[in-house]
């Protein structure tokens, strides 16, 4: 942290002691603070993504910028690492630059909104939030291009700037930042709503300390970390082990033809500390693919996981930092050197959470959740309003949605349905759509089967068709169509994601799972279909009655009842002695379950790819050699 803002603003405070009572009441008070933040926002933002979706991440931070509450970790250390300006009372900091503050923010869509919070002249807190802004310029709508070879080529990068200074609006900021938007409006209205909610923490945190005293907001704040890093202290000494534990997945290409590329993350202990060495993962793509994975950030994911596993009831916060060692290569897919393009860093970031819930589970099986968090597709359709001959050129939209995959098998019952991998994300209503939106949505339903058989059934992906109404163009952002979403316990992998292009004349064309400026006319239909989880368990062991139930309904077929051990009779009941017979059959004949199920390998996925997909399987990237973690 910059010596200005420590001399200036962390004078010491008295020493103070907080009763259990307090202390209960200060974190409930922080936690309702975290919330009220999240509906200022999604109140006041325009765009669809933060308002509908809500894409958006706040945090409340105590003085040296450690998160007390939030959800991705604190984006501050980063940023105060490297800012070299001064931090006064009524400042608001503007950034989207991933590599201003080491990845913090992981692509420049994201605008970062930081808040000092002052009182009586000392800082005594922040608060932050990021969003997603629908656009903020470059080469294609939405600012998230596919084949992109650095972060020029992907919108307008700002590095930490006052977007206030001592309270008053640099006004000229917001313009500069705002012109670069293909959606100037939407633009400063998100932007306000995030200055907005961050204001509204501040002033929770002023009203905290007018009731207890400075003094013991600070002392509470540092006890609900250390209680964060008691428990993880005890969690990670139970729960992980000295012997080293390994697995790797893959992003199946780079949007431009090249796939895939594995991440590999081993874990040990060592005395009370954790190490995630990500040795072994591939180099930086030279698309736009790479994660700029924060370090910190990836505490939150291992301390969330571990948490929800084993004591759910653990306030999130940065407080059991220093029992984590993560280890990442410079170079590599997961620490790119700059330039290198961000902008479609979802697929990596989503990737990770499979990665990790295979590593902590190895040692204890029965917690172990199968693949399914596996990317966050995306569609952008945009374009200009038809008008009537003679009358110009019509007014430009855009959209940029969120779909859902399936969510995996766990232990204890059946991933959701078509469901979000970021907790808290809802879909856009298909109402909203057809009113904003030159676009019809003909379907949208789950998949049937495309969640991986199970004890406990992964979840099923979704199909939505849109009808498009008026010419425009549209870019797709997804993955996992080439390598499925494994199963764990015996359970197996699910089906892979698709999307299909049928013109109005009839006509098909499959559609990579990264594209970018489709032209679609009038009456054509996108089939966007998203991949399913892995299953969890021997799937003969399921029920067969709530097999034959999710057949009455739909999620799964009467072929992959089958899958269960499940025969199916006409009238739609379980055929007792068929499935009787059918299970012993199945038993008999398999190989001895494994802990992962992925399902083919990759050279015979290389081998029937095209007939399965309609498209070309990925060529092997090739780089000059490995980077290592420890020479790195």
């Amino acid at each position: 942290m910059p010596a200005t803002i420590i001399e200036t603003n962390l004078t010491p405070l008295a020493a103070a002691t907080v009763d259990p009572v307090t202390l209960d009441i200060i974190e409930n008070a922080l936690r309702n603070a975290r919330v009220e933040m999240d509906a200022t926002l999604f109140r006041t933002a325009l765009s669809p993504g933060i308002r509908e979706q809500g894409d958006a991440f706040p945090l409340i931070a105590d003085r040296q910028g450690r998160m007390v509450v939030g959800q991705f970790g604190s984006f501050l250390g980063g940023f105060l690492r490297q800012y070299d300006g001064t931090i006064e009372e009524g400042d608001v900091i503007l950034l989207n630059d991933p590599y201003s503050c080491e990845g913090a923010i992981s692509h420049i869509n994201d605008q970062l909104v930081i808040v000092p919070i002052f009182r009586l002249g000392r800082l005594i807190a922040w608060s932050a939030m990021f969003g997603h802004m629908t656009d903020v310029g470059g080469k294609v709508p939405g600012s998230l291009p596919t084949d992109a070879s650095s972060i020029y080529e992907e919108g307008f990068r700002l590095p930490p700037v006052k977007l206030y200074r001592k309270g008053e609006l640099q006004g000229d900021i917001l313009k500069i930042a705002s012109n670069q938007s293909r959606m100037p409006e939407w633009y400063k209205a998100d932007l306000h709503a995030l200055v907005a909610s961050c204001r509204v923490a501040a002033r929770r945190v002023e009203e905290i300390c007018a009731r207890f005293g400075d003094a013991e907001f600070d002392t509470a704040v540092n006890e609900l970390l250390a209680r964060n890093h008691r428990a993880m202290k005890h969690l990670i000494g139970t729960a992980i082990g000295v012997a080293p534990v390994s697995f790797e997945d893959y992003i199946c290409d780079d949007g431009r033809g090249n796939g895939p590329f594995k991440i590999k993350c081993t874990m040990w202990r060592e005395g009370e500390r954790v190490i995630l060495d990500f040795d072994g993962t591939d180099p930086q793509s030279s698309s736009s693919i790479n994660f700029l994975l924060n370090e910190n950030m990836f505490k939150m994911f291992f301390g969330i996981y571990m948490i929800m596993v084993f004591d759910p009831q653990i306030l999130f916060n940065d407080g059991f930092y220093d029992l984590v060692d993560v280890r990442i290569p410079d170079g590599s897919l997961l620490k790119p050197k700059f330039p290198a393009a961000l902008s479609c860093r979802t697929h990596a970031l989503g990737r990770i959470f499979d990665v990790l819930g295979a590593l902590l589970g190895q040692k204890t099986p029965e917690f172990l959740c199968a693949a399914g968090f596996s990317s966050s597709p995306h569609l952008m359709f945009s374009g200009n309003r038809e008008t009537e001959p003679g009358q110009g050129q019509g007014d430009w939209f855009q959209l940029f949605q969120i779909g859902f995959g399936g969510i995996p098998g766990r232990p204890f019952g059946d991933g959701a349905d078509g469901h979000s991998l970021w907790p808290g994300f809802t879909n856009v209503p298909n109402e909203f759509l057809e009113r904003y939106f030159p676009m019809v949505i003909e379907r949208y339903e789950t998949v049937a089967d495309s969640g991986g058989a199970g004890q406990f059934r992964g979840g099923n992906g979704i199909l939505m068709t849109y009808r498009f109404t008026e010419a425009g163009s549209i870019s797709i952002h997804d993955d996992r169509w080439f390598i499925p979403p494994w199963g764990v316990n015996g359970g197996h992998p699910a089906e892979r994601s698709w999307k299909k292009l049928e013109r109005a004349d009839g006509s098909q064309l499959s559609l990579p799972a990264k594209c970018d400026q489709i032209e679609v006319k009038p009456g054509d239909q996108l089939h966007f279909v998203t991949w399913g989880a892995g299953g969890w368990g021997d799937p003969l062991l399921r029920d067969a009655e709530l097999v034959a139930l999710e057949v009455r309904r739909g999620l799964v077929s009467a072929t992959g009842a089958r899958d269960y051990g499940v025969c199916i009779a006409a009238d739609g009941t379980v055929d007792a002695a068929a499935t009787a017979a059918l299970r012993e059959t199945l038993r008999s004949s398999r190989a001895p379950l494994g802990l992962f199920d992925r399902g083919p390998d990759i050279a015979t996925l290389r081998e029937h790819c095209l007939a399965e997909t309609g498209l070309p399987a990925p060529r092997q990237p090739v780089w000059p050699g490995r980077i290592s973690a420890t020479a790195a």
